[in-house]
């Protein structure tokens, strides 16, 4: 199976290189109409990519679908693997999508100027890749040989679900974040931006450019020689940080479905690689969106009852248990971006 891995592994750094380093090699800022079009393109990938799920345990490749899903103890025939790596997909992008409000509160904090936000979300997204491997990687292997933990997760994501219909999380304060504060006393951080620098060394002749002119007093303070961070390294290290706790609540989400672990690793990889354009997309658009984040709310809450009561649920809804989990999920999604565009249609009228 180690081929499999690696051949997907491969497949994503190729994509992301080509992203970064022919797409997007010109710094630019990064308009409505070319975001759309590079979150069809991810997301069209995405679901192209259930075909080769489908054959792959259908034929039982490199022996995926040979052994018992932990979840819920079935064989992943192909069509089994199919619709759970597709409700899995489907629930990291929406939950993922509540990850744009953060990044966006973010980069506004750090005032990350529009040409230099997509180097900083590419990057983000690349450390995101490699810790969600690893968080997929512990959960996974803890599911396998206690099944017990999955009402604790089941039970998590109720409780955060409950959390966020009740609780307004968007007010962040970032200046009172302790990893913030620490990251400013362990290094000095410039106050002005040096192109797409993270680093600049004190007293190069990169550091005696600043955007926008003039003197960075923090220059003046370290010595001729030294590292000094620049915002956008901090806006990066913040973004990744953000992503781990969000990965908190995202992951035990997709154990509710499978504990596959080449299902669940290739449905986040693919959920986070849409991110970035997304956010390029959908920013100016989400607080238009008053009821996504109820909805969103609704799923963790569904996806942690499913946990919960698994047996019952298999018993009650036989075999199309996980076809209708992924009914309802996009059931719920969808009545939330309705009626957040018929309130606001509302509004419109009473102004």
């Amino acid at each position: 199976m180690i081929w499999l891995y690696s051949g997907f592994i491969l497949f994503v750094v190729v994509m992301l290189a080509l992203d970064l380093g022919v797409f997007h090699r010109k710094v630019h800022v990064v308009s409505i109409k070319e975001a759309l079009g590079w979150s069809a393109f991810w997301i069209s990938l995405a679901l192209s990519f259930t075909v080769f799920i489908y054959f792959a345990y259908d034929f039982h490749w490199q022996g995926l679908g040979l052994a018992p899903d932990p979840v819920d103890g079935l064989l992943n025939s192909g069509r089994l693997a199919a619709v759970k790596y597709l409700t899995g997909y489907l629930i990291e992008e929406s939950l993922s999508i509540d990850n744009l409000f953060i990044i966006a509160l973010i980069l506004g904090f750090f005032n990350v100027p529009a040409v230099q936000q997509h180097r900083v979300l590419f990057w983000g997204i690349l450390g995101a890749l490699v810790l969600r491997g690893v968080m997929i990687g512990v959960g996974a292997a803890l599911v396998a040989q206690f099944h017990w933990v999955l009402y604790i997760f089941g039970a998590f994501l109720v409780v955060t679900g409950i959390k966020m219909l009740v609780t307004d999380e968007d007010e962040a304060n970032l200046e009172r974040n302790l990893f913030v504060r620490v990251m400013r006393r362990m290094m000095p951080v410039t106050t002005r931006f040096y192109g797409q620098r993270f680093l600049v060394r004190a007293g190069s002749p990169a550091a005696a450019a600043p955007d926008g002119g003039g003197v960075d007093p923090v220059m003046s303070t370290v010595a001729r020689g030294a590292l000094v961070l620049t915002p956008l390294a901090l806006a990066l290290v913040v973004v990744d940080l953000a992503d781990t706790v969000f990965a908190v609540d995202s992951i035990p989400a997709i154990f509710s479905i499978t504990a596959d672990p080449f299902l669940v690793f290739t449905s986040n990889i693919f959920a986070i690689l849409g991110l970035r354009s997304l956010f390029f997309a959908l920013a100016g658009m989400l607080r238009a969106f008053r009821y996504l984040k109820v909805s969103l709310a609704l799923v963790l809450i569904l996806v942690g009852v499913k946990m919960l009561a698994a047996h019952w649920l298999k018993v009650w809804l036989g075999e199309h248990s996980n076809l209708i989990l992924l009914l309802a999920v996009v059931t719920i999604l969808a009545g939330g971006v309705v009626a957040s565009l018929v309130a606001g249609e509302e509004n419109a009228k009473k102004a």
